[in-house]
Protein backbone atom coordinates (compact mmCIF):
# COMPACT_ATOMS: atom_id res chain seq x y z
CA UNK A 1 0.00 0.00 0.00
CA UNK A 2 2.74 2.16 0.65
CA UNK A 3 3.67 2.04 -2.82
CA UNK A 4 0.55 2.95 -3.97
CA UNK A 5 0.47 6.09 -2.05
CA UNK A 6 3.63 7.23 -3.16
CA UNK A 7 2.72 7.07 -6.97
CA UNK A 8 -0.73 8.91 -5.92
CA UNK A 9 1.16 11.62 -4.10
CA UNK A 10 3.71 11.86 -6.66
CA UNK A 11 1.35 11.57 -10.01
CA UNK A 12 0.29 15.16 -9.36
CA UNK A 13 3.57 16.94 -9.22
CA UNK A 14 5.05 15.09 -12.14
CA UNK A 15 1.66 16.42 -13.99
CA UNK A 16 2.60 19.85 -12.84
CA UNK A 17 6.20 19.49 -13.98
CA UNK A 18 4.87 17.82 -17.67
CA UNK A 19 2.59 20.65 -17.91
CA UNK A 20 4.70 23.93 -17.36
CA UNK A 21 7.60 21.92 -19.06
CA UNK A 22 5.45 22.01 -22.17
CA UNK A 23 3.99 25.39 -21.15
CA UNK A 24 7.49 26.53 -21.24
CA UNK A 25 8.43 25.05 -24.63
CA UNK A 26 5.51 26.24 -26.16
CA UNK A 27 6.08 29.71 -25.08
CA UNK A 28 9.81 29.33 -26.22
CA UNK A 29 8.32 28.30 -29.72
CA UNK A 30 5.96 31.26 -29.75
CA UNK A 31 8.61 33.97 -28.92
CA UNK A 32 11.34 32.59 -31.01
CA UNK A 33 8.60 32.36 -34.16
CA UNK A 34 7.61 36.12 -33.36
CA UNK A 35 11.33 37.18 -33.31
CA UNK A 36 12.22 35.68 -36.79
CA UNK A 37 8.88 36.80 -38.34
CA UNK A 38 9.78 40.55 -37.09
CA UNK A 39 13.47 40.42 -37.79
CA UNK A 40 13.05 38.72 -41.36
CA UNK A 41 12.59 41.50 -43.94
CA UNK A 42 9.02 42.44 -45.15
CA UNK A 43 8.24 43.36 -48.51
CA UNK A 44 8.95 46.97 -49.39
CA UNK A 45 6.46 49.82 -49.00
CA UNK A 46 4.52 50.16 -52.40
CA UNK A 47 7.02 52.61 -54.81
CA UNK A 48 9.66 52.44 -51.85
CA UNK A 49 11.59 51.27 -54.59
CA UNK A 50 10.95 54.43 -56.84
CA UNK A 51 11.35 56.84 -53.92
CA UNK A 52 14.72 55.41 -53.36
CA UNK A 53 15.74 56.47 -57.16
CA UNK A 54 15.09 60.32 -56.01
CA UNK A 55 17.31 60.31 -52.81
CA UNK A 56 20.18 62.31 -52.58
CA UNK A 57 23.03 61.95 -50.11
CA UNK A 58 26.06 63.72 -48.52
CA UNK A 59 29.30 61.71 -48.39
CA UNK A 60 32.09 62.15 -46.25
CA UNK A 61 33.63 64.81 -48.73
CA UNK A 62 30.87 66.96 -49.36
CA UNK A 63 29.91 65.68 -51.90
CA UNK A 64 25.98 64.86 -53.28
CA UNK A 65 25.29 60.92 -53.77
CA UNK A 66 22.44 60.81 -56.79
CA UNK A 67 20.93 57.35 -56.14
CA UNK A 68 19.74 58.24 -59.79
CA UNK A 69 23.13 57.82 -61.22
CA UNK A 70 23.18 54.07 -60.27
CA UNK A 71 19.93 53.04 -61.91
CA UNK A 72 20.42 50.62 -64.88
CA UNK A 73 22.96 47.61 -63.30
CA UNK A 74 22.80 45.70 -60.33
CA UNK A 75 22.93 47.41 -57.07
CA UNK A 76 23.84 45.82 -53.18
CA UNK A 77 22.44 49.22 -50.73
CA UNK A 78 24.21 48.67 -47.62
CA UNK A 79 22.43 50.17 -44.58
CA UNK A 80 25.34 50.08 -41.85
CA UNK A 81 26.70 52.56 -38.56
CA UNK A 82 30.11 52.45 -37.37
CA UNK A 83 28.71 51.33 -33.57
CA UNK A 84 27.13 48.34 -35.01
CA UNK A 85 29.87 45.50 -34.93
CA UNK A 86 28.36 42.93 -37.77
CA UNK A 87 27.72 45.77 -40.06
CA UNK A 88 31.81 46.78 -39.88
CA UNK A 89 32.48 43.52 -39.59
CA UNK A 90 31.40 42.81 -43.62
CA UNK A 91 32.24 46.03 -45.32
CA UNK A 92 35.67 44.52 -46.38
CA UNK A 93 33.67 41.45 -47.78
CA UNK A 94 31.22 44.04 -49.43
CA UNK A 95 34.29 46.35 -50.61
CA UNK A 96 36.33 43.30 -51.86
CA UNK A 97 33.42 41.86 -53.95
CA UNK A 98 32.49 45.41 -55.35
CA UNK A 99 36.46 45.62 -56.70
CA UNK A 100 36.18 42.00 -58.08
CA UNK A 101 33.26 42.81 -59.56
CA UNK A 102 32.57 46.54 -60.76
CA UNK A 103 34.07 45.82 -64.09
CA UNK A 104 30.96 43.41 -65.08
CA UNK A 105 28.34 46.32 -63.86
CA UNK A 106 27.82 45.49 -60.09
CA UNK A 107 27.53 48.76 -58.21
CA UNK A 108 27.25 49.19 -54.33
CA UNK A 109 25.92 52.06 -51.87
CA UNK A 110 26.71 52.15 -48.76
CA UNK A 111 24.02 54.46 -46.18
CA UNK A 112 25.89 55.06 -42.87
CA UNK A 113 22.94 55.60 -40.24
CA UNK A 114 25.23 57.18 -38.30
CA UNK A 115 27.03 61.26 -37.36
CA UNK A 116 28.65 62.14 -39.98
CA UNK A 117 31.88 62.53 -37.69
CA UNK A 118 31.81 58.90 -36.65
CA UNK A 119 31.62 57.75 -40.06
CA UNK A 120 34.38 59.97 -41.34
CA UNK A 121 36.97 58.84 -38.84
CA UNK A 122 35.85 55.02 -39.85
CA UNK A 123 36.96 55.85 -43.09
CA UNK A 124 39.92 57.02 -42.56
CA UNK A 125 40.93 54.44 -40.86
CA UNK A 126 39.29 51.52 -43.07
CA UNK A 127 38.44 53.45 -46.59
CA UNK A 128 36.10 51.92 -48.85
CA UNK A 129 36.28 51.82 -52.98
CA UNK A 130 32.49 52.15 -53.14
CA UNK A 131 30.13 55.22 -52.31
CA UNK A 132 29.11 55.73 -48.98
CA UNK A 133 26.45 58.22 -48.58
CA UNK A 134 25.57 59.63 -44.96
CA UNK A 135 21.85 59.02 -44.45
CA UNK A 136 21.60 59.84 -40.77
CA UNK A 137 18.19 59.17 -39.03
CA UNK A 138 16.12 59.35 -42.25
CA UNK A 139 18.33 56.34 -43.68
CA UNK A 140 16.51 54.09 -40.85
CA UNK A 141 13.10 54.91 -42.59
CA UNK A 142 14.56 54.61 -45.65
CA UNK A 143 15.45 50.96 -44.82
CA UNK A 144 12.14 50.17 -43.23
CA UNK A 145 10.23 51.86 -46.24
CA UNK A 146 12.34 49.05 -47.72
CA UNK A 147 11.29 46.03 -45.95
CA UNK A 148 13.23 46.20 -42.56
CA UNK A 149 10.46 46.60 -40.61
CA UNK A 150 12.67 46.09 -37.14
CA UNK A 151 15.04 49.02 -37.75
CA UNK A 152 17.60 46.53 -37.33
CA UNK A 153 21.41 46.69 -39.08
CA UNK A 154 22.94 46.08 -41.32
CA UNK A 155 20.22 45.84 -43.87
CA UNK A 156 21.22 45.17 -47.25
CA UNK A 157 18.69 45.32 -50.66
CA UNK A 158 19.70 44.05 -53.83
CA UNK A 159 18.42 45.50 -56.63
CA UNK A 160 18.09 44.19 -60.38
CA UNK A 161 18.84 46.33 -63.28
CA UNK A 162 15.46 47.24 -63.40
CA UNK A 163 15.61 48.95 -60.30
CA UNK A 164 13.32 46.68 -58.90
CA UNK A 165 14.04 44.62 -55.15
CA UNK A 166 15.83 41.24 -56.09
CA UNK A 167 16.42 39.92 -52.14
CA UNK A 168 16.71 42.01 -48.71
CA UNK A 169 18.79 40.63 -45.71
CA UNK A 170 18.53 41.65 -42.10
CA UNK A 171 21.93 40.52 -40.58
CA UNK A 172 25.54 40.42 -41.85
CA UNK A 173 26.25 39.11 -45.43
CA UNK A 174 27.73 36.54 -46.31
CA UNK A 175 29.98 34.97 -49.24
CA UNK A 176 27.54 33.23 -50.01
CA UNK A 177 24.63 35.77 -50.28
CA UNK A 178 26.96 38.14 -52.99
CA UNK A 179 27.95 34.74 -54.56
CA UNK A 180 24.02 33.93 -55.27
CA UNK A 181 23.47 37.69 -56.51
CA UNK A 182 26.25 37.48 -58.98
CA UNK A 183 25.13 34.39 -60.52
CA UNK A 184 21.33 35.27 -60.61
CA UNK A 185 22.98 38.59 -62.42
CA UNK A 186 24.99 36.59 -64.92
Amino acid sequence: MKDNRRMTSESPTQARRLWLTAAGAAAALTGAGLAWWRLEPHAALPGADHALWTQRFETVSADSLNMADFRGKPLLVNFWATWCPPCVEELPLIDAFWREHQAHGFQVVALAIDQPSAVRRFLAKQPLGFPVGLAGLGGTELAKTLGNAAGGLPFSVFFNADGSIWRQKLGQLSKDDLAQWRATRA
